[in-house]
């Protein structure tokens, strides 16, 4: 995982969430994972990771995320058995 991925994940997974996340980040991290991310619905997503399967909202009137949409990317994550301390440690 490029640094820059893994400075992303560290990101969102952090408490209180980053505030300054472009969904254009988040979605090549997406991808980099390994998930299919495929337009749904309006301004809709659907996602599908390791099985598990979300919906996320593009941003509206801009590309930064909110919390709430960094907070449900996360919880996906976490779902989907994806967190910064499995990468970190494949990286030593």
């Amino acid at each position: 995982m490029s640094h820059k991925h893994l400075n992303l994940l560290r990101a969102i997974f952090q408490d209180p969430p980053g505030s300054n996340i472009h969904w254009r980040e988040v979605e090549s991290l997406l991808h980099h994972l390994g998930a299919a991310v495929e337009p749904a619905h309006g301004a809709r997503f659907r996602v599908v990771l390791n099985r598990v399967e979300g919906f996320f909202h593009h941003p509206h009137h801009s590309n930064v995320c909110d919390k709430q949409t960094i907070k449900l990317v996360r919880e996906f994550l976490a779902h989907a058995g994806v967190s910064p301390s499995s990468y970190e440690a494949e990286k030593d």
